[in-house]
C-alpha cells in the first residue's frame, strides 16, 4: 500500500520569516527514501484555531501526518493539546517522561526543572513514546482513523535525532516500497536547451521519471524510481543514466549529486595531478570551492587572488608589456596568470580567472560578463573565453568559477577544453 503524507510546521517565526523550515527538507529526504509520498507541506503559526483547520484538511488528503514545533513548556506551544482535540484523544501524564526530563535538567544544564515542564510529559493516551535525549520535549505517534498522526520538536537537531532513532524505523513498518533518486549533474547547457533534448523521453517515463532542475550555473536532473527495494529501483535508473549521458554527451559531469568541486577532486586524485589557482574576478571562489572539500590538501596547492594588476605583475610574474598591449582582461593575460601559479607553487595545473564581473565595464571599457579561463598544463597553455551576458556580479562570479572548474575537469578526461 502506497502511503500520502502531509508535513504541518508550527511556528509564527516560520511565517515570519526569522527562521527557515529546514525541518521540512530534512523530512521529505527521509520519506521519500522509504516510500512515502509528500504531497504537501504547510506552516501555520502558534494559534490553535487556525492549526486546527490545517488538520481537518490534512487528514481528508493524507493518511500520514507529521507536525514539527509547538511540543515546548510555554503558553503558546499547543501543539499536542490541539492535535488531541481534534483527533478526540486524552492527554496522559507520562511520570517516567517526566522523570526523564527532570533528570535532563539537573545532569545537561544543572539548573532544578521548571513545573511548566510538566505539560511536556503529557502524551496522548494509547501513544508511541518517541524519547529526546537531546532535548527536553518528546514525540510520539498514534494512529485514529486510518491516519497515522506523528508529533516532532522543531529545533532542527531535536527533530533530526527523533527521526533517524524513531520516525524511520516507525514508518518503514507501514511502507512497503522503496523510493530512489539519482541526482545526474550537467554544466554547459542551460535548463531550456537540456529540456529540450529529454522532454520527449520524460513526457513518457512513469516509473521511473526524469525531471531538471536549474541550479545556480549549472543543471540538475533527477531521476527518481520506485520499487519493492533499493536494489531494485536502482537497477531500473541504470539506463535512465545511459540515455541521459548518451543525449547530453560531455556536458554530463556527475551521478552522484557532486558538484563540479568536487569532480575536478575526484579525478585530480585518479591521475595523480596538483592543482593551484589565480583568480582576478571570483576573488578567491575558485580556491574556496576546492579547499571546502575534505582531503582537498592531497591535491590542491595554494592560490593568489591577483585583484590588483600589479599583483598580476609582480607576483605571478604576468609581463607589464603585455598587460598594457591586451589589459588584464584578456586571453593573453588569463594564459599568462595560468603559467605564473604554476610555476609559482610547483602544481602540475594551473587554472587562472580573469573577467568583469560589474556592475560597470573595467577601467578600459572591457563589458561586464566578458571573462577568460587560463589553464597551464605539461602539454601547453589553454584558453577558454566566454562572454557570460550582462548578469548580476555574483551569478558572474560563480560562472566563471564553474566554467574554471570545467575546464580542468576537461583536461583530466581528455574532452575539449577551450569550447563548450
Amino acid at each position: 500500500m502506497s502511503h500520502t503524507a502531509e508535513l504541518i510546521a508550527v511556528g509564527t517565526e516560520l511565517l515570519l520569516g526569522n527562521i527557515a523550515n529546514t525541518n521540512a527538507q530534512t523530512l521529505s529526504q527521509s520519506l521519500s527514501a522509504l516510500g512515502v509520498n509528500v504531497f504537501w507541506h504547510t506552516v501555520v503559526g502558534d494559534n490553535p484555531n487556525r492549526l486546527r483547520e490545517a488538520l481537518d484538511i490534512a487528514r481528508r488528503r493524507a493518511d500520514i501526518l507529521i507536525t514539527t514545533g509547538g511540543l515546548g513548556p510555554t503558553y503558546d506551544d499547543l501543539t499536542k493539546q490541539t492535535v488531541c482535540e481534534a483527533f478526540g484523544k486524552p492527554l496522559i501524564l507520562h511520570p517516567g517522561i517526566l522523570e526523564d526530563i527532570r533528570v535532563f535538567y539537573e545532569s545537561a544544564l544543572h539548573v532544578p526543572m521548571p513545573e511548566n515542564n510538566t505539560q511536556q510529559a503529557q502524551l496522548p493516551e494509547g501513544c508511541t513514546v518517541f524519547d529526546n535525549p537531546v532535548g527536553t520535549a518528546p514525540g510520539c505517534a498514534f494512529e485514529c482513523d486510518g491516519v497515522h498522526v506523528l508529533m516532532l520538536p522543531g529545533p532542527p537537531h531535536e527533530m533530526e535525532t527523533m527521526l533517524r532513532r524513531h520516525v524511520e524505523p516507525y514508518l518503514r513498518k507501514l511502507s512497503h516500497e522503496v523510493i530512489v533518486s539519482q541526482d545526474i549533474m550537467t554544466f554547459g547547457m542551460g535548463e531550456s536547451s537540456v529540456d529540450e533534448l529529454l522532454h520527449e523521453k520524460m513526457a513518457h517515463m512513469t516509473n521511473p521519471t526524469l525531471a531538471t532542475y536549474a541550479k545556480p550555473c549549472e543543471v540538475r536532473l533527477r531521476a527518481t524510481a520506485k520499487a519493492a527495494t533499493e536494489d531494485a529501483a536502482r537497477a531500473m535508473l541504470a539506463p535512465v543514466w545511459e540515455m541521459v549521458c548518451e543525449t547530453l554527451g560531455d556536458i554530463v559531469y556527475s551521478g552522484d549529486g557532486g558538484g563540479l568541486a568536487d569532480c575536478c577532486h575526484g579525478h585530480l586524485i585518479r591521475r595523480g595531478f596538483t592543482l593551484a589557482t589565480a583568480e582576478s574576478c571570483t576573488g578567491g571562489l575558485v580556491a574556496e570551492r576546492m579547499t571546502a572539500i575534505p582531503g582537498a590538501s592531497g591535491v590542491y596547492r595554494g592560490g593568489v587572488v591577483s585583484y590588483w594588476t600589479s599583483v598580476k605583475a609582480d607576483l605571478l610574474h604576468v609581463p607589464q608589456n603585455l598587460l598594457d598591449t591586451y589589459s588584464p582582461v584578456s586571453a593573453e593575460c588569463a594564459r599568462a596568470m595560468a603559467e605564473g601559479i604554476r610555476n609559482l607553487t610547483g602544481a602540475d595545473l594551473g587554472v587562472s580567472v580573469t573577467g568583469t564581473a560589474g556592475p560597470d565595464p573595467d577601467e578600459r571599457g572591457v563589458p561586464v560578463g566578458i571573462v577568460y579561463i587560463g589553464l597551464a598544463a605539461p602539454e601547453g597553455t589553454f584558453c577558454r573565453a566566454l562572454d557570460l551576458g550582462r548578469r548580476r556580479r555574483d551569478r558572474i562570479q560563480g560562472l566563471a568559477a564553474n566554467h574554471a572548474f570545467d575546464v580542468v575537469r576537461r583536461y583530466l578526461q581528455g574532452l575539449p577544453i577551450e569550447q563548450i
